[in-house]
């Protein structure tokens, strides 16, 4: 079982930067692919970043260049650095680890943490 804590959202200008931390207990976070999706209000969940257990990344083409996700083994965590921030990613953000296993698709969610980008 794998318990995963998401941490770092808040209130923030247009063009300003937060950092989400998605810290992962109950198993190694490195052996996971590891996903960030949003929700906004209204809107379905979106996938915005995922970090494969071989450190490739993929980016929504929204979040291009604007955010990076990287992990950290020795803290096993995995970040998600927004940066020139837009009211438009105002949405609750959540950390999710999956991995296929001979068990069939071990996948886990956190709660979230609520990104507010407003003046």
């Amino acid at each position: 079982q794998v318990q995963l804590v998401e941490s770092g959202g808040g209130l923030v200008q247009p063009g300003g930067s937060l950092r989400l931390s998605c810290a992962a207990s109950g198993s190694i976070l490195s052996s996971y692919g590891v996903n960030w999706y949003r929700q906004a209000p209204g809107k379905q969940r979106e996938l915005v970043a995922t970090i494969t257990s071989g450190s490739s990344t993929i980016y929504v083409d929204s979040v291009k260049g604007r955010f990076t996700i990287s992990r950290d083994n020795a803290k096993n965590t995995v970040s998600l650095q927004m940066n020139s921030l837009k009211p438009e990613d105002t949405a609750a953000y959540y950390c999710n680890a999956r991995k296929l296993t001979t068990y069939g698709i071990m996948d886990y969610w956190g709660k979230g943490t609520l990104v507010t980008v407003s003046s």
